[in-house]
């Protein structure tokens, strides 16, 4: 069956006013491709009956909550930030184990989430879950955030019920979405981002520090790799040192770790070719603007065997 982009608008913006009818809902988004496109599809559906908001958890790449903000006020939406910067740094301080930090993430997500729903009395929340999300928690290659019940919680002990729009449709869809309700180029082919942000990108321990380095070298990454439009570029921060010089004494610094991808649904996953001289200006501008970095490596590991993100 051939997808047809403006029937599954129409049926998806009709059941999201079906659901919610007199009652009120929230969105949050992340500034990502799946949220902003379900905030749109959303406002279409409820306009003044539903809250957008931004939970800046201090993981996200550098200045978006202002950027979101901006994006979608130009739009026409209004964005209500919400800082629980000190909540997250809080729930994810000395762990180190990937699938402890992905749900530690998520259940502060939900707690903070579930207490802005309850100010604003919302009975709902419309959530930006698209098909790949559900498809690798259930298989077990790792657990999404914004998947619940499909992990056998149930969001009402958060104080909501889940309305997913986007579950049934992968990202070229999605994008689609987006370009069939009129939301600029630079939203619907923006890189992937994933929902627990930043913390996704360092290995080992996330704390301020550390996160933001990290988000230095990923805005170098995505600086310079922007004519080579990947699906996804985006630097590692490794938690072990190696050795390196700075003023000609031996020092111990941190590594980090570029990775680039191709992809259409983010199922699978190939190493995008980058020229050598585009490599070594990365090398060169992370060594330079993150001085205590000592080693930057580039992964040529497709997916499958290995995931596009390292945690």
């Amino acid at each position: 069956m051939a997808w047809e982009v403006k029937k599954f608008i129409e049926e998806k913006i009709l059941e999201i006013k079906k659901i919610v009818r007199v009652k009120t809902a929230v969105v949050a988004t992340s500034g990502g491709v799946d949220s902003v496109t379900c905030a749109f599809l959303a406002h279409k559906a409820l306009g003044e009956k539903l809250t957008v908001i931004f939970i800046d958890d201090g993981l996200m790449r550098e200045d978006e909550p202002h950027k979101v903000s901006k994006e979608l006020g130009n739009l026409g939406i209004k964005v209500k930030l919400v800082n629980a910067k000190d909540e997250f740094f809080k729930a994810l301080r000395g762990i180190e184990d990937p699938e402890q930090k992905r749900k530690k993430f998520r259940d502060t997500f939900y707690k903070v989430l579930g207490k802005v729903v309850k100010e604003s009395n919302a009975s709902y929340l419309i959530q930006g879950t698209i098909a790949a999300d559900i498809s690798e928690t259930q298989r077990g290659i790792k657990t999404q955030h914004n998947v619940l019940e499909q992990i056998g919680i149930d969001p009402r002990d958060y104080g909501f019920q889940v309305i997913e729009p986007l579950r049934e449709i992968y990202k070229p869809e999605v994008r689609d979405v987006a370009r069939e309700l009129g939301l600029p180029q630079e939203i619907y082919q923006r890189m992937p981002f994933p929902g627990p942000g930043l913390a996704t990108r360092v290995v080992g321990e996330v704390n301020p520090q550390r996160v933001e380095m990290v988000r230095k070298a990923t805005r170098i990454v995505e600086e310079e790799t922007k004519g080579l439009k990947p699906f996804q570029a985006f630097a590692v921060l490794m938690n072990d040192r190696a050795t390196g010089m700075a003023a000609g004494k031996k020092v111990f610094g941190n590594i980090i770790v570029v990775r680039s991808v191709e992809s259409k649904d983010a199922m699978t996953a190939s190493v995008t070719r980058i020229p050598w001289e585009v490599l070594e200006k990365i090398q060169k501008r992370i060594s330079e603007e993150i001085p205590s970095v000592t080693k930057v490596l580039f992964d040529i590991t497709p997916k499958p065997p290995s995931t596009i993100e390292y945690i």
